[in-house]
């Protein structure tokens, strides 16, 4: 998982996907943001679901997603057909992640409209039920509060049957397990701890199980530091202190901070911590983007070992 608003170029997303395909990476998934979230306004983002298309262009194996999308940024009938539209230039390799949005300062630079949480919420409602609609009905209409279509029938329909997957990436709160059980096909939760995770995927299972429905998979995203010994895991870490410029100079401090660091074998030993809590999949966060050696480290090392 690569967060584009790091200053990804269009070279640097070419190289990703290479690297993901030929070292075994089966996904890889980006931020959704118009903004640098630590105020380095020099540091662009190529919008997301255009890179994605163009990413599905000049790959053949590697699925693509956004992780997340804010329901903020685009109308849903938008979305939902420039997902389809992703769909069919990859053949059927893209996945779409959706969430409320949350970064303020985003949305006022780049005019978005930003309500209380509450109505953040009731929209990314809306937006769920109209994308899997549009994916998968024919004629149908929609009268929200946010949101109204009239015989809406989007031609084609994306290439993946029934549709392509749709995760809900929200806080672990009551409503957004319902809005999960309800629509969607995973559910994300972000940077939580083996703890948090069990506490999560029982509210999960519960949200389900009270509209009828088989538990859907919960997925992490979280942070990684990964070497082959001690000495590169530290030089890694230093070198990620270096590209953040935040003034993080405690290297260890920020190996502490990271769920997953370590060895190969002591980061597949987390994550099978996190499989064993019911974690069905992991999206790695991988901050420094122009290391391609992590991802074949990912790939060919420590992906055989949680496989």
């Amino acid at each position: 998982m690569i967060e584009g608003q790091e200053g990804v170029s269009w070279e640097d997303w070419l190289a990703l996907a290479k690297a993901c395909e030929a070292h075994g990476v089966p996904a890889l998934f980006r931020s959704d943001h118009y903004l640098n979230l630590d105020g380095k306004l020099d540091r662009g983002s190529l919008d997301a679901w255009a890179t994605i298309t163009g990413l599905a262009a000049v790959t053949t194996k590697l699925r693509l997603g956004t992780m997340v999308s804010p329901a903020t940024f685009r109308h849903p009938s938008e979305l939902a057909r420039v997902v389809t539209t992703a769909d069919h230039v990859s053949g059927g390799r893209v996945e779409l992640g959706l969430g409320a949005g949350w970064h303020e300062e985003e949305h006022r630079r780049f005019g978005f409209p930003f309500a209380p949480l509450r109505e953040r919420m009731d929209v990314l409602s809306e937006q769920l039920e109209i994308v899997h609609r549009t994916w998968t009905e024919g004629p149908f209409s929609f009268a929200g509060e946010h949101y109204r279509l009239e015989g809406c029938d989007a031609q084609p329909r994306p290439v993946q049957s029934p549709h392509p997957p749709l995760i809900l990436g929200v806080s672990a709160r009551p409503r957004g397990a319902a809005l999960a059980a309800r629509w969607a096909d995973e559910y994300n939760t972000p940077f939580a701890s083996v703890d948090e995770i069990r506490e999560r995927g029982a509210r999960l299972r519960a949200a389900c199980e009270a509209v009828g429905r088989e538990p859907i998979p919960l997925s992490l995203m979280t942070g990684v530091i990964v070497g082959l010994d001690r000495e590169e895991v530290h030089e890694k870490a230093a070198a990620l202190a270096g590209f953040r410029d935040d003034g993080f100079a405690d290297v260890n401090a920020l190996i502490a901070e990271r769920r997953l660091v370590g060895t190969v074998e002591e980061v597949a030993e987390q994550l099978l911590a996190y499989r064993d809590a019911g974690v069905h999949r992991v999206m790695l966060q991988h901050l420094l983007h122009t290391d391609l050696g992590t991802v074949e480290l990912i790939g060919r090392k420590l992906a055989p070992l949680v496989a």
